[in-house]
């Protein structure tokens, strides 16, 4: 359980606070809550986004509910504390898909005295640790993990499984990409692709293609 820290005015220090999940577990839903509470306290509020991450826009962080708060697109983790001076809240989205220096500038602004919520998905499509954020949920104060609800049997979700057969890191999608899983129904899903035949030649082009076309129609 989240239980939101109190500001010492003595010890100038602030914290780190991680939300993670897989897809369409409510992470950026529960980071727009927090920074929305904090802008109605009056704090000073920025929040970050990666700019390969261009589903819903370049300035806006949006949930899969299509719940949006003002958002701003940097190329690279070290563009965040230069963006994120006077702050007193610093919210960062799909955290995953940053450089590793993002561990060292959410560290950073913490000793700075600013508070730092920070959400990404934790594991990738096939269930490893997603880029930095194992580092990230390591230093952080508070680690929330959200579920989804696995789609083929009803039970809580934690796993992002990929429908496509694209073998890329990031590869941006909805609900037509993604599925979240059990990992009952993960481990199943995983050992049937292994049973499959390889694609042949005309399968590998027709597969790619339809890839492409659904990332210029993001």
């Amino acid at each position: 359980m989240f239980l939101e820290n109190t500001v010492n005015q003595k010890e100038q220090f602030g914290w780190i606070e991680v939300i993670c999940g897989s897809m369409f577990s409510g992470k950026t839903e529960e980071l727009i809550r927090r920074l929305k509470r904090a802008q109605f306290a009056r704090q000073r509020v920025e929040i970050f986004t990666p700019s390969v991450d261009v589903r819903y826009g370049e300035n806006m962080v949006t949930s899969h509910d299509r719940n949006v708060i003002r958002s701003t697109s940097v190329p690279a983790a070290a563009n965040i504390p230069i963006l994120a001076d006077n702050c007193d809240v610093v919210g960062i989205d799909e955290a995953q898909f940053f450089d590793d220096e993002i561990v060292k500038v959410c560290n950073d602004l913490a000793n700075r005295g600013v508070r730092v919520i920070v959400a990404g998905l934790d594991m990738d499509f096939k269930g490893n640790p997603f880029g930095p954020m194992p580092a990230l949920m390591a230093t952080a104060e508070y680690v929330t993990k959200v579920h989804a609800v696995c789609t083929r049997t009803g039970n809580l979700a934690h796993y992002s499984y990929r429908k496509s057969k694209s073998e890329a890191l990031v590869l941006l999608g909805e609900n037509m990409e993604y599925e979240p899983l059990s990992r009952a129904a993960f481990y199943k899903a995983m050992k049937e692709e292994k049973q499959q035949p390889p694609l042949n030649e005309k399968e590998k082009l027709t597969s790619s293609k339809a890839e492409n076309d659904t990332n210029n129609n993001e």
